[in-house]
């Protein structure tokens, strides 16, 4: 078989003209008539397969697959990487993570001097530059407090944590230090994370119904990230409590399939609350709704029919849950299999504003509109690395190329979602073609920085990851 042929942004474009044409012009109109609010919702650490609608069998999530039903689900959405600093980096520039130095960090850990910088163009301060009210209601991940803050990245209003995960109840990180901010006030409230969030993001769709401009929020949940702590375990945040700061949060020692499914589970319960209130407010007609996750699962994710987790780029560790409702251009009980990524909600959104992207940081992502409407995406390659391991993977068509360690591998990934059978000696010319593409991508890409933090899972913490030392 001959190797995929590579994709610039020229055909990408044209491609991309070529579906609006035949799909219709006018539902793809740059300026819409009513500019639409945007929910984005995003889980930190789901799998492919934590919600029922996407196979999980062990426990329901009524609410969020009703919100499929009434949308469109995609089969093939991959994160930007399979942690989720670098995720976010992407989420918010539209484009690959690695041209800034805070995308290298695998997630940001100790280092103060590493951030989002203010000056960067981001999806809040461009929509907020056309109208659009904007707000952070979770997790940032993104830099520490001066330096680099929600407020200075386009967000108007942010309340959340800034690091990577806190105690569910005690709100402290894994300094042992409080870490629950009003803007650029620490708060100090009693309750169950979740629960918390949800709260915050039900007050800003009721203030938002109140106000003539448009508005974006980001609803950046902390579930089902560890700790694993389910409502009503305060016992096992206390006991972690008094282990100490480092670790312990980490929560090696804990968790189970039944924490795990408890955790999910209230997620998708508190996701239902704020698309009630959506819906009491009367917006959802004028508001597009995503739900999806930063990167793969964790340790006790559904990931079927894919192998690998968080920290690897294994199809486990990229692809994620992601279900659109947008009135007026998805269809109720529609799926996708279109290839779409993080990096793709900026310039998606943007279009659906009537906003074109900046000038000097052209996106990497594409509008996805025409799959939204039912169409098909231009063939493009997609590109991931990762310092752990030395890992690298591209995806374009049904093909992946990946390389761990000195290992390398051609899968395709339509027939073999569990990346079994390489195929790189029956397939010599496509495994050269797609790893010579991920080279050429790469040399585009700032360097691997040795400063930068870079987390793996090894047999230390996880048995199945036996053999595995770094």
């Amino acid at each position: 078989m001959p190797p995929t042929p590579s994709i610039t942004r020229r055909t990408a474009l044209a491609g991309g003209a070529a579906t609006a044409a035949l799909l219709g012009a006018p539902a793809l109109a740059t300026t819409p008539l009513r500019r639409p609010n945007v929910l984005y919702i995003m889980a930190d650490d789901m799998g492919f397969a934590d919600l029922s609608c996407y196979g999980r069998t062990d426990y329901a999530t009524p609410r969020i697959d009703a919100l499929a039903r009434q949308g469109m689900r995609f089969t093939s959405a991959y994160a930007n990487s399979c942690v989720c600093t670098a995720t976010r980096v992407a989420l918010i520039t539209g484009r690959y993570q690695y041209r800034l130095p805070i995308g290298l960090e695998e997630p940001l850990a100790d280092r103060k001097d590493v951030g989002l910088p203010a000056s960067e163009p981001t999806l809040p301060s461009q929509l907020k530059a056309a109208g659009y009210a904007t707000s952070l209601i979770g997790k940032w991940h993104l830099g520490s407090f001066p330096t680099f803050d929600p407020l200075q990245s386009g967000y108007d209003h942010f309340w959340g944590i800034r690091s990577g995960g806190v105690d569910y109840y005690t709100h402290k990180g894994t300094d042992g230090k409080l870490d629950l901010w009003d803007g650029p006030t620490p708060v100090e409230e009693a309750g169950y994370l979740t629960d918390m969030i949800a709260e915050r993001a039900i007050a800003g769709i009721g203030a938002g119904a109140k106000q003539p401009k448009p508005w974006f929020m980001s609803l950046h949940f902390t579930a089902p990230h560890w700790p694993w702590e389910a409502l009503g375990d305060e016992a096992e945040s206390r006991r972690l409590e008094a282990a100490g700061p480092g670790d312990a949060l980490f929560h090696y020692d804990g968790g189970s399939l039944a924490t795990y499914a408890a955790m999910v589970t209230r997620l998708d319960y508190q996701v239902g609350r704020v698309l009630d209130a959506l819906a009491a407010s009367g917006q959802a007609d004028n508001t597009i709704v995503v739900f999806t996750s930063d990167n793969g699962g964790e340790r006790f994710s559904g990931t079927w029919p894919f192998s690998g987790r968080k920290t690897e780029l294994l199809e486990g560790g990229l692809r994620i849950p992601a279900v659109v409702r947008w009135p007026g251009v998805t269809r109720a009980g529609t799926t996708s299999d279109a290839q779409v990524i993080s990096m793709d909600w900026l310039p998606t959104f943007l279009a659906a504003a009537g906003v074109a992207p900046d000038a000097k940081r052209a996106p990497d992502g594409i509008d996805i509109r025409p799959a939204l409407l039912g169409g098909s995406l231009p063939e493009r390659p997609l590109f991931w690395r990762y310092k752990n391991n030395g890992q690298q993977a591209a995806r374009s068509g049904k093909w992946k190329y990946l390389k761990i360690g000195e290992q390398s591998f051609l899968f395709d990934v339509v027939a073999d979602p569990m990346e079994r059978a390489n195929l790189k000696a029956r397939e010599p010319e496509v495994f050269k073609a797609l790893a010579g593409a991920w080279a050429e991508w790469d040399k585009t890409m700032l360097p691997l920085d040795p400063k930068s933090f870079t987390h793996g899972i090894t047999g230390k913490n996880l048995a199945d990851h036996f053999g595995v030392v770094d």
